[in-house]
């Protein structure tokens, strides 16, 4: 079986992908939280897949949580692997991930990155990528997706995993300050160029947004996947002033 979480698509992709070529199962994290489906009892030679987005650094919050409420039932060192999407590098995301499974009682065989386009939008600098480079992601990824996915068929026990510089300084330092300080959903907003499409509601993982009154109304259960932003037909969807100007990514939908 393979967990994934994902907002605007990339990991999404990668995971429709990996579960159609190892032949498993494809949960998608929050759905399993909403319904608390903790519990699962694995076959023989069942592979262990987790799929996820890089925030800040490490492993997305929500799916760190997951892991730490799942059980499993016949575990009996089942090969486990997980596959991370980054813009660029993930820090020492390897280190988190491994440590956590190990306090579970299981082991982890194998980690892979791999580069997909740009999304995240808030700070200044941060922006998503050029069209051409976007592209670029997309078609390399799917090679080293090929790739993967044959290390998985054989079980191969190894770790490619883009680090980039500074990684102590990036996961140690910078990616706790950002879960610390989760987004304040208040700076959300939408602009009057806003059609009530829902699309926003739609997209969002954890269902944190309402229609009201034909607008979207954020709760605070978000975390921070910029999908309601990212997904706005008519640029509505704004962080206060932070994303003024920024462009918008979504994995294509087939």
């Amino acid at each position: 079986m393979i967990f994934y979480f994902s907002g605007t698509g990339n990991s999404r992709w990668i995971a429709e992908q990996l579960a159609e070529a190892q032949h498993e199962t494809l949960l998608f994290i929050p759905e399993c939280m909403r319904n608390e489906s903790y519990q699962f009892t694995l076959q023989a030679q069942e592979k262990i897949g987790f799929v996820f987005p890089i925030y800040s650094w490490g492993p997305p919050a929500i799916v760190l949580d997951f892991i730490r409420r799942l059980q499993f039932l016949n575990y009996q060192h089942h090969y486990l692997f997980f596959v991370c999407s980054c813009g660029d590098d993930v820090g020492l995301t390897e280190d988190v991930f491994v440590k956590l499974i190990r306090s579970k009682g299981w082991g982890c065989d194998a980690g892979f990155s791999v580069a997909m386009p740009n999304n995240y939008v808030l700070l200044p600098g941060f922006d998503v990528d050029p069209k051409v480079l976007e592209e670029k992601k997309r078609h390399d990824a799917m090679d080293v997706l090929e790739k993967i996915n044959e290390s998985i068929e054989r079980r191969e026990k190894l770790f490619r995993c883009h680090k980039g510089t500074f990684p102590w300084l990036k996961t140690r330092l910078i990616n706790p300050l950002f879960n610390r300080r989760p987004i304040d959903t208040r700076r959300f907003l939408a602009t009057d160029a806003c059609i009530g499409c829902a699309r926003c509601v739609k997209s969002c993982p954890v269902q944190n947004i309402s229609l009201v009154h034909g607008k979207p109304v954020w709760g605070e259960n978000c975390t921070s996947c910029l999908a309601c932003y990212h997904v706005c037909p008519q640029q509505a969807v704004q962080y206060g002033s932070r994303t003024k100007g920024k462009g918008r990514y979504f994995f294509p939908l087939s």
